[in-house]
């Protein structure tokens, strides 16, 4: 079955207090993993953890290489890798515990998503908080 955004859940997720740990997020200034992880900080104040295959730190967060290094508890998992890596790193925020994945605009895996949903983690897929924050008056 084809996963539908729930927007109770898109609510709830950007409103509400969490640690985000963003996958794919780097200092690089051309990758939107960047902005978007600086709008989830300063608009929505939640607390980032990047993860990177170098583990770098970014916007003074520590970096860590996989989730499975993150110390402490994960809210959402928020995804900016390709859409053909991105079941490894839902099945990763299955194992850590993670109560939810966010699967950017353009990262699509329905397979993954269930997988997700079926682990009783929230899931938001194709799309990205700068562009649902708006609808809900965030």
């Amino acid at each position: 079955m084809k996963h539908s955004n729930d927007p109770a859940v898109i609510r709830r997720l950007l409103s509400g207090p969490g640690r985000w740990a963003v996958v794919g997020l780097s200092n690089n200034p051309r990758r939107v993993a960047l902005g978007v992880s600086r709008f989830l900080m300063d608009r929505l104040d939640k607390e980032i953890v990047p993860v990177s295959l170098k583990g770098d730190d970014v916007h003074g967060q520590k970096g860590y290489r996989t989730l499975g290094e993150v110390p402490g508890s994960i809210d959402v998992v928020d995804c900016f890798v390709n859409s053909t890596r991105v079941g490894a790193v839902v099945d990763q925020a299955i194992a850590v515990g993670a109560k939810a994945v966010w699967l950017q605009q353009g990262v699509i895996d329905e397979a993954a998503a269930q997988r997700a949903k079926d682990a009783g983690l929230d899931v938001v897929m194709d799309t990205c908080p700068v562009t649902e924050s708006p609808r809900f008056g965030l």
